[in-house]
């Protein structure tokens, strides 16, 4: 079970973000707004595995999470997509400490990056003169989630840092260096 368990801990992991998307534990709100779970999994994984696998692979958790939510009409996956890209060029730190406070820094910013994205499409579909007041307090759920995610982010990603290095060259969700293209 265990070799099982190590050979397929990437997917496995992988499929875990939806079910937390929709699970949302209350317990780690701040101003019922959760944080944002793609990318505590998508970077450590893109800093192990590249700029290249992190543009797949945020382009396929984009494509997860916006078909578990198809009646929103707004997409997730530019922002993931150019996460995974950014995220992908970022290098280990040797300093355990700076690493941990690197690892919230990081996720804030991506978190409004991606906040930002997803807020300007709705400001674009909905855009009249009248009511783009109506969607500026939406700001406020931004911020916290940029301060959710940057609190939680050094836990997270550390652990799944150290558990995808562990993991690292024997087994992969995607082997691109095998496929001929």
């Amino acid at each position: 079970m265990e070799k099982y368990f190590n050979k397929h801990f990437s997917l496995i992991s992988f499929l875990f973000i939806p079910i937390i998307y929709f699970w949302d534990p209350n317990w780690i709100e701040f101003f019922g707004v959760q944080p944002y779970w793609p990318l505590f999994w998508l970077l450590p994984w893109s800093m192990i595995y590249g700029s290249i696998d992190g543009l797949i692979v945020g382009l396929f958790l984009g494509l997860v999470l916006d078909s578990i939510t198809p009646e929103s009409g707004f997409t997730q996956i530019p922002g993931l997509v150019i996460c995974g890209i950014w995220f992908g060029k970022l290098s280990f730190s040797s300093n355990k400490i700076i690493s941990h406070f690197r690892y919230g820094f990081i996720c804030s910013i991506a978190s409004f990056f991606c906040g930002t994205l997803y807020f300007s499409q709705i400001l674009i579909k909905n855009f009249s003169v009248d009511g783009i007041y109506l969607y500026f307090p939406s700001l406020s759920n931004i911020f916290s989630n940029v301060f959710v995610t940057g609190l939680f982010a050094p836990l997270f990603c550390s652990i799944l840092l150290s558990l995808f290095r562990r993991s690292k060259g024997r087994y992969m969700i995607f082997d691109l260096k095998k496929v001929n293209i």
